[in-house]
């Protein structure tokens, strides 16, 4: 059953989202070529602590750490270990947080070092999407407009879309209903309406759709062995336009700081 929010829920959601980009720029900080994805990880759990909320992965399902963190070819779900960062790598950071009762979730892919316009295109269009299916989350519309938006710009340059994994309802629960796929067809799936609040997070690969998991139960990754790029944006639906509750600002601003 799917769980609407009253606007009271939802300011609390955004309080929970917000912190994921607060944490998420902490993060942002200390990525470069050297530093462990553990480090990170960190990093993360103590912020999140600090702010009076629970990392909300840690634990989940018997997942080990507080982020996802998940370099290069690994789409999703990677466990932080000991091995540095390598110039060139891209990395996503998947990070959730319970506080006063409610989550957030939010991820964002991280280029280490210099990397190839190759692997910047794809964290680009990948970036793209997300924001192509944030324009369809509106009141009145249909799940299967977000995930054809996805779908269709990841397309037109050649990616592959991962199928098996999808976004979802986000509230009381890390993960509720509704689905919400990065392909299909326009006009279909749940009519959406105000109170609903859901996480789109587009997985594209710089090669084939196809992936595989590790022996470990989490650690997804692209058969192909070619990069993957995910980015992650938790939305409230309203008429006319999404209100979005979690924040890529902050890890922008500590990037472009970075440049300087």
């Amino acid at each position: 059953m799917i769980q609407y929010k009253s606007s009271e829920e939802i300011e609390l959601i955004r309080e929970s989202s917000l912190l994921v980009g607060k944490t998420l720029a902490e993060v942002a900080k200390h990525i470069r070529p050297g530093v462990t994805t553990l480090e990170l990880d960190k990093i993360a759990e103590e912020f999140i602590n600090d702010h009076q909320a629970y990392p909300a992965f840690k634990g989940y399902g018997g997942f080990p750490n507080s982020l996802c963190i998940s370099p290069n070819e690994v789409v999703v779900h990677g466990i932080p270990n000991n091995t540095p960062l390598k110039d060139g790598d891209v990395l996503s950071v998947d990070c959730g947080v319970l506080k006063n009762g409610f989550y957030g979730d939010s991820a964002y892919t991280f280029e280490v070092g210099e990397v190839s316009e190759e692997k910047k295109a794809l964290l680009r269009v990948t970036k793209e999407c997300l924001l192509k299916g944030i324009e369809q989350a509106v009141a009145g519309l249909r799940i299967g407009d977000i995930a054809y938006a996805v779908q269709e710009h990841a397309e037109k340059h050649g990616y592959g879309i991962v199928k098996e994994l999808v976004g979802h309802g986000v509230g009381k629960q890390l993960h509720e209903k509704p689905e919400v796929p990065n392909y299909g067809k326009r006009g279909t799936g749940l009519k959406m309406t105000e109170g609903l609040v859901i996480a789109i997070e587009p997985m594209i690969n710089l090669g084939k759709a196809a992936i595989w998991q590790d022996n470990d139960g989490w650690t997804i990754r692209t058969k192909d062995a070619k990069v993957s790029a995910h980015f992650e944006h938790t939305v409230a639906i309203k008429k006319g336009k999404a209100d979005v509750l979690s924040s890529f600002k902050e890890i922008e601003e500590v990037l472009n700081n970075k440049k300087d």
